[in-house]
């Protein structure tokens, strides 16, 4: 947790959203494995809607997880996730591309 001052309209408390985005995909994939150990029970016509949802806990663990590391990194913006990018490059020796300036 960080405080901020605004120039004189007083102090905001501002939290690092990575965190909930990181206890977000841990509990989406302990479910999804929960989920998935259990196996199945109950209907046979209702197997593929279960599959589908222990899939999408899974995405959905993998995407916050993702985003949880952009955030931690401080890529807030798709141009800093293309400066990133153009750094790579650069540190690897490659030439830049052709729109690149």
């Amino acid at each position: 947790m960080e405080v901020e001052e605004n120039g004189g309209e007083g102090d905001k408390t501002r939290f690092h959203s990575h965190w909930y985005w990181a206890i977000a995909s841990v509990a989406q994939f302990g479910w999804a494995v929960s989920s998935y150990r259990k196996g199945y029970a109950g209907d046979h016509r209702l197997m593929p809607f279960k599959a589908f949802a222990v899939a999408s806990l899974f995405l959905g663990a993998s995407t916050s997880a993702s985003v949880a590391s952009l955030k931690a990194s401080g890529i807030h913006k798709v141009e800093d996730l293309m400066e990133v990018g153009a750094n790579i490059r650069t540190g690897l020796g490659i030439r830049p591309r052709a729109g690149d300036k």
